[in-house]
């Protein structure tokens, strides 16, 4: 269970779907591009992002703010299609690559740093390669374990040895590519890398599950591979053999879905799952090709399939749109499809989700609160979403189970972590409450009166000056407690350009005697209690 993360050497391609469709499709990676998927961008060009595109934008507002934007859909079989010459060039310079996702590849840096002359030196020659072989650019990172490696690619450094928990530790949340995990640490005062860290392992399985004890180990430098990865037995590997060789796409894809389907209940039957698949193929010809995915987590049969669809799709069709890049298409049809399990790791050890075996949860889950939907009405099961907005209850709204996650408004939520479904370069609201953010929103605000300490109602003018410090305060008909402590005002002109939606009003935070915080709004000269503070 411990041990010290490989020295990783990985290689990375900014905006690749991007640089995909290019490649594949012929669309200029030098204007405007957004790729979508869900109605969602995942991935922009440089110039869109000058144009203020940002991942995570829905379409209507990603075009409004570049209407010359090209959008092209997501397609994961394009993206590591046309990723496949890329691998093939880094395989001549150094041997045992492992394709993380379309768009990453990584190596053991050791084996290349000795005979490429430093890290440094090794990084250079195989960004070098790349460029002149494929025609694309390309970042290198060197730190301990895929994970860091990966982050220090995208800054283009270099990491020491023995230096990686440093690196990671100044690092936000969501550079472990977690957003509801992030959202949660965030709430929870976690921000940074280091400080889910130094967190208590055991706490951390016992709050967040196993998934949330890989992040743990990979936000403090010690990559999840070492964990219980183990040789696995000779008799989970599974092949197919085909009487006619498939020289076909859609062939190959339905011989990758069965031998996948295979493959995982192999390994369900020794409770293992498989984080690193090997895809072997042979071709009529002789020509014996290989490529090992990672993957960091559990592959469910799906993704399995997935991957192995991928690469096929990539070998048969021969990506070559751009100069020079590589591999040829085979010259005769696969004959033998082999897939080895080169990474597992022991099932039994993982912790029980609530509803049953890791990884299904959430479909139980949802399936169980649609049925509630469908016997009580979609508004009986609601989850809150926060947005931007300069009050509590602006910056909540209640979505329906199932509903697209959006919310009200647009905007940093008033913790400062990007909305749901927002860029992260959202703009604050002028004039929001200042932290922290009151416990209980009331649904209707109650009416009370202020009053100083000679027993006068307390008014704020039209230019915020108050009459007096306010003493007293009573809501409705209880009895008046004394304020001890006041912040205020902070106003509010909202919509004055729209006099039938206009509202004007000033907030105040008032701490009272019995130990009682309440947010306060004055209101058309009318006093009410909008929140109440834990």
């Amino acid at each position: 269970m411990t041990g010290s993360p490989v020295r990783t050497l990985l290689l990375w391609c900014p905006d690749w779907p991007v640089l995909a469709a290019e490649i594949v499709d012929g669309v200029p990676a030098t204007g405007p591009v957004a790729v979508l998927h869900a109605n969602r961008v995942v991935a922009c060009s440089e110039r869109a992002r000058a144009e203020g595109v940002r991942r995570g934008l829905r379409k209507r507002e990603a075009q409004s703010r570049c209407p010359q934007l090209t959008v092209v859909e997501y397609d994961p079989g394009r993206d590591a299609r046309a990723f496949e010459p890329v691998v093939a060039a880094v395989e001549e310079l150094v041997a045992g690559v492992e394709v993380v996702r379309p768009g990453a590849c990584a190596v053991a840096a050791r084996g290349p740093s000795r005979y490429l002359g430093g890290e440094e030196a090794a990084a250079e020659r195989i960004i070098e390669h790349v460029a002149q072989s494929c025609l694309v650019e390309s970042q290198v990172g060197v730190a301990d374990g895929v994970f860091a490696a990966g982050l220090a690619a995208r800054a283009g450094r270099v990491v020491a040895p023995g230096g990686t928990p440093e690196f990671l530790a100044g690092l936000p949340v969501e550079a472990l590519a977690r957003p509801a995990l992030a959202d949660l640490l965030r709430r929870l005062g976690v921000r940074t890398l280091g400080d889910f860290a130094a967190l208590p392992a055991g706490d951390v399985l016992a709050r967040f599950g196993f998934d949330g004890a890989l992040a743990h180990r990979l936000a403090g430098g010690r990559d999840h591979r070492p964990l219980a990865v183990r040789q696995p037995p000779a008799d989970l590997t599974v092949t197919a053999e085909y009487d006619e060789p498939v020289d076909r796409v859609d062939a190959a894809a339905f011989a990758a879905r069965a031998l996948a389907e295979q493959l995982h209940d192999r390994l369900a039957g020794h409770g293992l799952a498989c984080t690193r698949l090997g895809i072997e193929a042979v071709t009529a010809h002789g020509q014996e090709l290989h490529r090992v995915w990672r993957h960091d987590g559990l592959l469910t049969a799906a993704a399995i399939a997935d991957r192995v669809r991928w690469q096929l799709d990539g070998w048969l069709s021969g990506s070559n749109g751009r100069a020079g890049a590589r591999p040829a298409r085979p010259t005769a049809g696969i004959i033998r499809l082999r897939l080895v399990p080169d990474g597992v790791i022991a099932q039994a050890g993982l912790q029980s989700g609530l509803w049953g075996e890791t990884g299904e949860e959430r479909e139980r889950a949802h399936r169980a609160l649609s049925r509630v939907q469908g016997i009580l009405g979609p508004e009986a099961v609601v989850t809150a979403v926060l947005g931007g907005g300069r009050s509590p209850s602006d910056q909540v709204r209640l979505v329906p189970w199932g509903d697209e996650r959006l919310p009200t408004r647009p905007g940093p939520p008033p913790s400062g972590e990007p909305a749901a479904g927002r860029g992260g370069g959202a703009p604050p609201w002028p004039g929001r409450l200042p932290p922290p953010a009151p416990a209980v929103v009331l649904s209707s605000p109650l009416t009370a009166t202020v009053h100083d300490a000679a027993g006068e109602p307390v008014v704020v003018s039209a230019r915020l000056a108050v009459s007096a410090a306010p003493a007293r305060l009573t809501v409705g008909t209880a009895r008046p407690v004394e304020i001890v402590g006041w912040a205020g005002p902070w106003p509010v002109d909202e919509r004055w350009w729209a006099p039938a939606e206009a509202r004007r009003r000033a907030r105040f935070q008032v701490s009272l005697a019995d130990g009682t915080a309440l947010l306060l709004a004055v209101e058309a000269g009318q006093w009410l209690v909008e929140a109440i503070y834990d």
